[in-house]
């Protein structure tokens, strides 16, 4: 691998880190990345890296919130492991609807959405749900202000959310965000459920990948893929702690005007460009 092909992996790896937990859609700039950045590799190995590089990311969510998701941490009281392990059980529950139907409809989702026309409604779409969703909470009292306050109904119903983000262009925090401060979820609340809930859903859905293309790798293709987790990871752990950081004193509104906007460019691009 050259070191021109390095460059462009480690690119994707950063657009993956910060795109993946901020909610502005990765796949929507890993579209546009892809126009600009020919990998080269097949489009069989392509759609698969697009999937498999989360890993990275999603390994920053738990080094980073590694203590709270252990239920066997030494320092923790009996009643802190079994709120961990309730944790656990919520998260499960809520990947049931899009662990169902993403196994059912995958090849169909990907054929029928996997364009730019989706992308750009969907990146529009819900830039104006946040900024509407955001106006509306301006003074609301949030019920859920803490983890251990979500009940399974209402994991449930994020996981319902969660479904949403099957359309490419919509992104899985964003869906799930929306959808838990809909039901009465606070910001932080809401974006550190989404993180937990990431763990099993990308996990899987990497899993379903990689049986997919299978496991005859070139030493290119492992070496590629390696590099853009590594990448993932580590953006990932600046990003997360960005967020977290940011919505405690500001909301959402920020990330819907950016969506617009991207959508915006998008159709342009695609439109009169290409």
């Amino acid at each position: 691998m050259d070191f021109v092909e390095i460059v462009k992996v480690i690119i994707l790896g950063i657009i993956e880190g910060i795109t993946e937990w901020l909610p502005i859609s990765s796949t929507g700039h890993m579209i546009l990345a892809d126009e600009f950045i020919k990998m080269n590799m097949s489009d069989a190995y392509k759609e698969m890296f697009m999937v498999v590089v989360q890993l990275g990311a999603i390994m920053a969510v738990v080094v980073l919130y590694f203590n709270k998701l252990n239920p066997f941490a030494p320092k923790k009281t009996k009643i802190e492991k079994k709120e961990t392990f309730t944790l656990w059980f919520k998260v499960m529950v809520a990947c049931v609807p899009a662990g169902i139907i993403g196994l059912l409809f995958d090849d169909i989702i990907d054929e029928l959405f996997y364009n730019y026309i989706t992308v750009a409604i969907t990146l529009i779409l819900y830039g104006i749900l946040f900024i509407v969703i955001e106006n509306r909470n301006k003074l609301k009292k949030f019920t859920n202000s803490g983890l251990n306050e979500l009940t399974y109904k209402t994991a449930l119903l994020i996981g319902i959310f969660q479904l949403l983000a099957l359309i490419p262009g919509t992104s899985r925090s964003g869906a799930t965000i929306i959808g838990a401060m809909l039901i009465g979820t606070s910001r932080y609340v809401a974006a550190e459920f989404s993180f937990f809930l990431a763990i099993p859903v990308m996990f899987g859905a990497s899993a379903y990948k990689l049986v997919k293309f299978g496991f005859d790798f070139t030493g290119t293709e492992i070496a590629t893929l390696m590099i853009g987790m590594f990448v993932a990871f580590l953006v990932s752990v600046l990003a997360i702690k960005f967020l977290m950081g940011y919505i405690k004193k500001h909301n959402f509104k920020v990330f819907g005007y950016y969506r617009i906007v991207l959508g915006i460019i998008l159709v342009t691009y695609f439109l009169l460009v290409k």
